[in-house]
């Protein structure tokens, strides 16, 4: 995460997107809460107090939870009852999720609150806040939600910070939740009735991940274009697949969108061939690109909507619906199942498969550029000196396993469920797995397109050679800003080298989209 900038985000409840989401959880912006909404978190509370007070059995305020919620906790209990459920709740395994994701739970959290539906009391809702814009990031590992309710055990762990038990990254060291409240001059929260259920009972580990994963799938689905039409040129790729009259005669959105930029991406490219000019037609891997991608894009831009919902939907339960004009001046209290992950695991699921194809059909394209019998005459694997030298042979076989792997992780997480807590929570959607899968199998997506990138550049270089030309001269402008981003920081191949190196420094200009701002800058990109 960069450090805290000038950037301030406003948390109502109600207007979170994707790019509000980086901006804190990646990009360092601080959240401020609305008035607005602190007079509707102050309303709900008052209902909660009111319970408290009159000694009101309501489950989840004065009861127990789950099973036991028909266990009546009394006034003098509710502050222990409180701790007592986040320190039993964290009891997550695993690797830690990355500070950035933490983050993202932590505004989601509070953003949730923010609607005013869950009854915490105000001052720990602006604790939670300061902990974020703090920069203290709990650490919570990644394994142990079922998605229902919620993400109780990764949420724990947030919340254990705010309490100061747990652990915690802060400016770059790892420590207890307490020395880093003390460090950043906050003191932890002692929390009250209905509070810690407020904390850890919602979708936000699952969607934390989810936003993060769908923020940078929609940049990778615009530099897979990039990728397909960097190696169509490389291969003397036929344009006319890719005209728009073919498209508009099927009408889905993604696949226009996506035949359009390949055309944006190869104006003026003097690579590129005409139907019949070398041969009449090219493979699915280059014919189809539009077809393929555009499907993924449109995968892509649902899972958006979900994700974009559920940032600013209320998943705690039960619901507190304040309403002065109510007989007992208390209003509904409400148990329901918002904190059920279904909509977002099926979505996650979905994002896997969609990214995972992204990655399958760049690969297909690898080969037919180290493979001479696809390759149009560009020699095996990409290297003039072949035998001395393997040239791009096993980046190849990388990206075969990246593939492979991703497979594996395409497999939905969401067509299963364990019943837990006795049978009470007999339907659970594995929604956070569903998200971490997503995220996994982006990352390979973006290795497989870092390699595509790397063995097409490496491809424009050789065919520019036969031709005695430099490589920009050739290609069209907006894949020869491309070609000049990745060669300044990776050499072509001349004879063989460490190639790991290579394909981090693509996977970070990929990362941060500097090869697609820099094509971008020429020709529009959708």
């Amino acid at each position: 995460m960069n450090e805290p900038s000038n950037d301030i985000l406003r948390i109502d409840g109600h207007s979170l997107d994707l790019d509000k989401v980086a901006r804190v959880a990646r990009f360092g912006a601080t959240a401020e809460l609305s008035p607005d909404a602190m007079t509707r978190v102050e309303a709900s509370r008052a209902v909660v107090d009111r319970c408290v007070e009159d000694n009101l059995v309501r489950y989840g305020i004065t009861t127990g939870f789950g099973k036991f919620c028909d266990v009546v906790i009394s006034k003098s209990e509710n502050a222990t009852l409180q701790k007592n459920l986040i320190m039993s709740h964290a009891c997550g395994v695993g690797e830690p999720l990355p500070d950035e994701v933490t983050r993202a739970m932590a505004l989601l959290r509070a953003n949730a609150l923010a609607v005013g539906y869950s009854g915490i009391r105000p001052s720990t809702l602006r604790a939670l806040v300061a902990m974020l814009n703090a920069g203290i990031a709990p650490i919570v590992p990644e394994k142990g939600s079922l998605g229902a309710s919620g993400d109780l055990a990764p949420l724990s762990h947030l919340a254990l910070v705010l309490c100061g038990m747990g652990e915690a990254n802060y400016r770059g060291r790892r420590m207890s939740g307490a020395e880093a409240l003390a460090a950043a001059g906050l003191v932890p929260v002692e929390l009250s009735a209905k509070e810690g259920l407020a904390l850890i009972n919602g979708t936000q580990v699952m969607t934390a991940v989810g936003a993060l994963a769908a923020y940078d799938a929609r940049a990778l689905v615009r530099t897979a274009d990039l990728a397909a039409a960097m190696t169509a040129q490389a291969l003397r790729g036929i344009v006319d697949a890719y005209d728009p009259r073919v498209h508009s005669l099927r009408g889905q959105p993604g696949q226009e969108t996506a035949a359009a930029n390949l055309r944006a991406l190869l104006e003026g490219s003097r690579f590129s061939t005409r139907q019949g000019e070398l041969r009449v037609q090219d493979a699915y891997a280059l014919r189809c690109v539009p077809q393929i991608h555009g499907a993924s894009r449109d995968a892509v831009d649902y899972v958006t909507g979900v994700v974009e919902r559920e940032l600013n939907a209320v998943t705690d339960n039960p619901l507190i619906f304040p309403d002065a004009g109510a007989a007992d001046g208390l209003g509904d209290i409400i148990s329901g199942g918002n904190f059920h992950g279904q909509p977002v695991a099926l979505a996650m699921d979905f994002l896997g498969i969609a990214l995972a194809e992204l990655a399958s059909v760049s690969e297909r394209r690898i080969e037919r550029l180290v493979n001479p019998s696809l390759s149009n005459g560009l020699p095996a694997f990409l290297t003039r000196a072949g035998g001395l030298n393997s040239g791009f042979m096993i980046t190849q076989y990388a990206a075969a396993a990246l593939v492979s792997e991703n497979k594996v992780l395409a497999h939905p997480a969401s067509v299963d469920s364990i019943p837990s807590s006795a049978n009470q929570e007999d339907h659970v959607s594995m929604g956070t797995i569903a998200a971490r899968k997503a995220r996994s199998i982006l990352e390979n997506a973006r290795g497989v397109l870092a390699i595509e990138l790397l063995a097409a550049c490496q491809a424009v270089d050789l065919r520019a050679e036969e031709l005695g030309a430099r490589p920009e001269e050739l290609l069209a402008p907006a894949t020869a800003a491309a070609y000049r981003v990745l060669r300044a920081a990776v050499p072509g191949l001349a004879e063989d080298r460490v190639m790991y190196t290579d394909i981090d420094a693509v996977r970070a200009l990929l990362a941060d989209g500097a090869i697609l701002k820099a094509a971008g800058a020429v020709t529009k990109i959708a």
